[in-house]
């Protein structure tokens, strides 16, 4: 169990199954860079986690920007939408006087590209709402800006395990405040980091004092 200090973001697990630099780069040293792609995600963000919103339409409850933690994997942060479909078998909910199943929803701008990222990120979420609401979240879904459609998720035991793993790997390098080095691939020259990460420097095999030394020389 994880004191609340120790909590890290939800938001994470994308960045970190995608690139442990770049979450390295957000989260340790407390970097940003804007680029298109994240200002499009953002303000598709925003219109999600409209604050203090909750309807009820025909036996479904959609709640927006629900704050959630777990105390298991030391992790908190927000649903973008968590809706609680009535369900004999769901949790009671007091103020509704009924039973409902949390089906949680994030919101994710582009065509799914990195889905199995993103699908770590909405079942941690799920296992935060299992812990808060001693329930089970068996689905969840992914809704793509570009599109306009959901992809359903299964929080599968293979799935839960990924982001058991995530976790403990996140936190430890959190708390060594050490940035991995860069793994080149075809994304990176998409990563709105790529100017901050420059990740081609960590191909060469020469140490900093070589380095310096040979900008001193010229």
């Amino acid at each position: 169990m994880y004191e609340e200090n120790d909590y890290l973001q939800i938001s994470g697990f994308q960045h970190f199954s995608l690139c442990r630099r770049r979450w390295a780069l957000i989260y340790i040293e407390d970097q940003w860079e804007d680029n298109w792609r994240t200002t499009a995600g953002q303000i598709m963000h925003e219109k999600a986690h409209d604050k203090n919103v909750a309807e009820k339409r025909s036996g479904t409850i959609i709640v927006n920007a629900l704050k959630i933690a777990s105390k298991e994997l030391g992790i908190s942060g927000e649903c973008d939408i968590v809706q609680f479909h009535k369900d004999d078998a769901g949790v009671y909910l007091p103020k509704y006087k009924d039973k409902f199943r949390p089906y949680p929803i994030e919101y994710k701008r582009g065509r799914g590209q990195s889905i199995e990222a993103d699908s770590i990120q909405i079942c941690a979420q799920a296992m935060c709402l299992e812990e808060m609401l001693c329930c089970t979240v068996e689905k969840g879904a992914l809704f793509y800006g570009e599109p306009h459609r959901r992809t359903e998720i299964d929080f599968t035991e293979v799935l839960r395990q990924k982001v058991k793993e995530s976790a403990k790997d996140m936190h430890r390098i959190y708390h060594s405040k050490t940035t991995p080095k860069a793994i080149m691939g075809k994304y990176c020259n998409q990563c709105s980091f790529k100017d901050i990460c420059l990740p081609g420097l960590s191909k060469s095999k020469k140490s900093v004092k070589e380095y310096l030394l040979r900008g001193l020389r010229n």
